[in-house]
């Protein structure tokens, strides 16, 4: 749905609060992005609400410059929440509050431990996404996101992977290689764990999505279950006990945090022996099915071997 041409967006609320804020001091935008430092194009885009968006840091910097007792970074999560479809803005707001997130990702790495390379290559795809710019806002929003939890106090966040995302090359080989050694050097952080499902453990009750299960400061807890192109906040209490639940056996099936880097290691190191380039698949297909009863393949496609687990390469 269009935005009514009369309503501001929230960008343009904080942008219109910063340039009154700024005249009020009689302050050029050169003269405030010095005092940050940064460039005064900057300052101009964030008070016209074109371009780049407002960092968490900088948001920050004009609190402690105006002295606005938080007003800019609690304005920050809903400036960035405008680039996402409506069914996940209240999640993201509430993400931005969380004392801890748990998180479960069936496909990908999940969004506040991805690199720019990996997470431009994942929004790149998908029905929400409209444009070329809209895809550097939700670049930039996310990227923006992740500056809290490498923050010195942020909250702390506990992710488990299955272990289909370590083997999905999003992006190509080297933007994986790249974003599995991110995940490593997270991992190392005091607020940060990682853990990783694998094939092993067979079914479970998350599959299909993602799961996020939000500790809030006023005690609450939330719950967020997200698919391809949809996604629903859960707030009742009895339900997101449940999921709450759900996490803990989600934990409790995957490896622990040491193997699970070793795991991360191992696909990193030996990524290209893993997955056989395009044309080699190619290859490799042609032979199968000219083999005694390769056709049954193709008639049975629906019908694949299961993968051997770690160290069980042939």
């Amino acid at each position: 749905m269009a935005k009514d041409m009369d309503t501001p967006s929230m960008a343009e609320l904080y942008g219109g609060r910063l340039r009154r804020l700024r005249q009020g001091r009689g302050w050029t935008q050169r003269e405030l992005g010095s005092m940050i430092p940064v460039e005064h194009s900057r300052i101009a885009q964030i008070e016209r609400a074109t371009g780049a968006k407002p960092t968490l840091q900088l948001s920050r910097a004009f609190d402690r410059i105006f002295d606005t007792d938080r007003l800019f970074e609690e304005l920050w999560p809903y400036v960035h929440a405008e680039a996402y479809p409506n069914w996940s803005r209240a999640y993201l707001r509430a993400q931005a509050r969380a004392l801890e997130i748990r998180g479960y990702t069936a496909h990908s790495v999940h969004g506040l431990l991805q690199t720019q390379e990996y997470a431009r290559a994942m929004l790149s795809v998908g029905r929400t996404l409209k444009t070329p710019d809209q895809l550097d806002e939700r670049v930039a929003a996310r990227m923006a996101r992740q500056e809290r939890v490498f923050a010195q106090h942020g909250p702390h966040l506990w992710v488990v992977l299955d272990e289909a995302v370590l083997h999905r090359p999003i992006g190509g080989e080297e933007v994986m290689k790249h974003q599995l050694a991110a995940l490593l050097a997270a991992a190392e952080r005091p607020n940060i764990t990682l853990q990783v499902l694998p094939y092993s453990e067979g079914a479970h009750e998350a599959m299909g999505g993602s799961l996020d299960v939000l500790d809030m400061p006023d005690g609450t807890a939330l719950a967020y279950r997200e698919g391809s192109d949809f996604g629903w906040l859960v707030e009742e209490p009895e339900e997101v006990k449940y999921y709450s639940l759900l996490y803990d056996r989600l934990r409790a099936q995957a490896l622990p945090p040491f193997m699970s880097l070793d795991m991360i290691r191992s696909y990193m190191e030996d990524s290209s022996a893993r997955v056989p380039a395009q044309p080699q698949r190619r290859r490799l297909a042609q032979v199968q099915l000219q083999q005694p009863g390769g056709w049954e393949l193709r008639r049975n496609r629906g019908r694949t071997p299961r993968r051997p687990g770690p160290g069980q390469q042939a």
